[in-house]
């Protein structure tokens, strides 16, 4: 299994995923690490990433964009038709409720939710990751913007589900960013934090992090953000300005035409991009509109005064979260700069500016954030282990709770999650009520989240509350932010006060005449006494919805795979046609039966009329049927003219090995003198036999007519050699046999007799012996 971040951008999207001891960002179909955020909708099938890209101008009515800006939302929100729908080409529309895109799809009109858009996506990126691992892929760990509220966030979770994924963090990408840079560094201190100060400046939004590292940990300790900064809003600037310029220049409206729009769009990312490193860039579109072709030039200091009112916006987002965190600029250790947008210079001196100190990119800014997400999945899942590293994230917008009044209370409403609360974190929540209640939840300051969304957060309705001994019930609700970001209600459950005796262990107390005997006292205690049912009511789809919406997925999965497959099937017909017609006349002309080829090639003509008329249209059964009508003709002329390629050459291996086995055979060398004659002589016997067989065989095939049957083939040959070769190498490699060793029996020991001494043998010793 898996195990997958993915970084959810707005612009592109990138998958990492853990393995071999580390993290990898891995290549899409086309080999870029990055994949396009797009969904389009064609006559046949969806186009998903890659593909979408290149329909996105030729079928931009029917293209999505700016997933990232539009999930979640509904179609009455003034942001997403003031600013979204700038960026956006498919129209909008409005579904059951929720916002929607209405395209044409398989010939029909039809619209789609943002969720639905949005799971589509996912479903090819998890295809990425599943062809690139060879492996089935389903946990997995999504980084989204900071700032996504609770209805974002359900809305990412419901695309996930719908996708097949299952969802173990959805994770801030700032603090993605955090979790890869702290866990990779060996020298984090014990005691007095390293303050981190990450600025993500994206396609879309601009993000500053504050981030206390201690060995082992890391606590974000506050955060800022811009919605609407990033790359995208420069990009803007540009085409505005070179839109006006087209006007008076060559009086062509490029904003009128949808088309020229996004060719201009395209020019102008690459010029920001060039003028990035260079003190001024050109900008060209070919046929941009009215097969006109349009140029000009910008100098770095034009787009920097073109952009002043972009660059004065930097500030405000670092002010704040200094101001959150409760730290100085002498506290920030360091300033860590991520994000694709972060490259333009004068972006870059800002900060610079601000903080009064170099800035550093010791991460990829492009990856970072998959890298990290990745790098979380990791840490929770069962199948990986990963050095122990705690992340304590926080919420971004404080969170109320708000009830019915009761005579006994006056209060109504109670901020449960203060902003930059811990999460996860859980609340537990007090009401002495004596029927059945609701709470309900709502963000404390509806001017902090994104314009145009509901506040309202969910409604929580605490079932079958009763009177306890005739008093209101003390009931307990637990409420928490879970790791997802997302509020919920976990459990209810009554208590009741209740007296019980407790011993008492001090000296001082023990009765003075029977010092031995234990005392006690009776205290007021909280019981547990019962669990109460929670009914929620939250932005999530229902259970039902989430259901239809899988297996309708799944219906899309597999129409796309038939048109595919369909598709390749039409292409391998076409292909067939024309390289084997082609070749009738040339390599495959010996090949082919004259009585046979007139006809064939009439086959092959009407298959090709047949393709591009009734033909152009159908399944893919029926491209495989007239496939293999051609192929019962074909396929025999093509095997006998490959078998007239590769014979040769299989022949020439079976005599060199027949030659060297026969001379193995017969050689009169030490290594083989131990091999028997007889078994010598079936090696020879057996290489013989290949030999004449081999000669009878081609000299057949050497009177046969090419185009006939060969009586010889590749196949039979190779067999012929595998067989000599696996009798004659057991025989030939068989070892020597050990020398036999021969023990003789020890002969009893018999007393040596001393040799007799003579008068001339002791003369003799002493002339032999040295003297003094």
């Amino acid at each position: 299994m898996s195990v997958v971040g993915i970084d959810f951008g707005n612009l592109q999207s990138i998958i990492a995923v853990a393995r071999n001891r580390g993290i990898d960002v891995i290549c899409n179909e086309v080999s870029n690490r990055f994949t396009p955020s797009l969904v389009s909708f064609g006559p046949k099938q969806r186009y998903l990433g890659e593909t979408a890209k290149t329909q996105e101008i030729s079928n931009f009515k029917n293209t999505v964009s700016c997933l990232k800006r539009i999930i979640g939302r509904t179609f009455a929100d003034k942001e997403v038709q003031e600013i979204e729908k700038t960026f956006l080409t498919a129209p909008l529309t409005e579904v059951n409720g929720q916002l929607g895109v209405k395209v044409n799809y398989q010939g029909q009109e039809c619209t789609f939710t943002t969720v639905q858009i949005f799971a589509m996506y996912l479903t090819k990126l998890k295809e990425i990751a599943s062809v690139e691992t060879k492996l089935p892929v389903s946990d997995c760990v999504i980084a989204i913007p900071s700032w996504f509220t609770d209805v974002q966030r359900r809305a990412v979770l419901d695309a996930a589900e719908i996708a097949g994924l299952n969802v173990l963090r959805l994770m801030n990408d700032a603090t993605a960013t955090a979790l890869g840079y702290g866990i990779t560094k060996t020298d984090l201190p014990e005691d007095k934090p390293r303050n981190v100060c990450f600025v993500d400046v994206g396609h879309s939004s601009y993000t500053v992090s504050i981030v206390s590292y201690v060995k082992g940990q890391l606590n974000v300790k506050a955060r800022a953000f811009d919605r609407h900064f990033g790359g995208r809003d420069f990009d803007r600037l540009l085409v505005d300005h070179f839109a006006a310029e087209f006007k008076t220049k060559y009086g062509i409206d490029v904003k009128s035409n949808g088309k020229a729009m996004i060719r201009l769009m395209s020019g102008c990312e690459k010029l920001k991009k060039i003028l990035s490193a260079n003190a001024e860039a050109p900008l060209n579109v070919e046929s941009i509109m009215e097969d006109r072709d349009v140029s000009s030039m910008m100098k770095r200091a034009q787009f920097e005064e073109l952009a002043k009112g972009l660059f004065d916006r930097v500030e405000a987002p670092l002010e704040q979260a200094l101001k959150d965190s409760g730290f100085t600029l002498e506290d920030i250790d360091s300033v860590e700069m991520v994000g694709g947008s972060i490259r333009i210079p004068a972006l870059k001196e800002r900060i610079q500016q601000f903080f009064k100190k170099d800035l550093s990119s010791t991460l990829n800014q492009d990856e970072a954030v998959a890298r990290g997400a990745a790098l979380q999945c990791a840490m929770l899942s069962p199948t990986f282990k990963v050095r122990e590293f705690s992340v304590q994230d926080i919420t971004s917008y404080p969170i109320k709770m708000t009830w019915a009044p009761t005579p006994e209370e006056e209060e109504t409403e109670l901020v449960v999650f203060n902003k930059n609360n811990s999460i996860p974190s859980t609340k537990i929540l007090t009401f002495y009520r004596s029927e059945p209640f609701d709470l309900e939840a709502h963000y404390a300051e509806p001017e902090s989240i994104p314009a145009g969304i509901n506040p309202w957060v969910g409604r929580f309705s605490i079932k079958k509350v009763e009177p306890v001994n005739g008093q209101p019930a003390c009931v307990k609700v637990k409420a928490r932010v879970n790791i997802h970001g997302v509020l919920t209600v976990e459990s209810a459950y009554v208590v009741e006060e209740v007296i019980k005796e407790e011993l008492i262990e001090d000296n001082a107390e023990a009765d003075a005449e029977n010092p031995d005997a234990p005392l006690t006292r009776k205290v007021k205690k909280l019981v547990k006494k019962g669990d109460l049912p929670v009914v929620s009511a939250t932005t999530a789809l229902d259970r039902s919805i989430i259901a239809e919406l899988k297996e309708k997925e799944m219906e899309f999965i597999a129409s796309d795979k038939l048109v595919v497959d369909t598709e390749m099937a039409k292409n391998s017909l076409e292909e067939y046609i024309y390289d084997t017609r082609s070749k009738i006349s040339g390599a495959y002309k010996d090949y082919v039966n004259p009585a046979d080829k007139e006809k064939f090639v009439q086959d092959l003509n009407d298959a090709e009329n047949w393709l591009y008329e009734e033909g152009d249209e159908t399944t893919k059964s029926v491209y495989v049927a007239k496939l293999g009508e051609l192929q019962v003709v074909g396929s025999p002329i093509i095997q006998r003219y490959r078998e007239s390629e590769i014979r040769p050459t299989a022949a020439r291996e079976l005599k060199e090995a027949i030659n060297q086995l026969m001379s193995q055979a017969t050689s009169t060398e030490e290594k083989y003198a131990h091999i028997p004659e007889v078994e010598k002589n079936s090696i020879v016997e057996k290489c013989s036999k290949a030999q004449t067989w081999i000669e009878n065989k081609e000299e057949r095939q050497s009177m046969m007519k090419k185009y006939e049957v060969p009586v010889l083939t590749s196949a039979e040959i190779r067999k012929q050699r595998d067989d000599i070769v696996y009798f004659a190498t057991p025989i030939l490699n068989k070892p020597k046999p050990k020398p036999e060793v021969v023990e003789t029996p020890e002969a009893p020991a018999t007393p040596t007799p001393e040799p007799k001494t003579t008068p001339e043998t002791k003369h003799d010793e002493s002339k032999d012996m040295d003297i003094d």
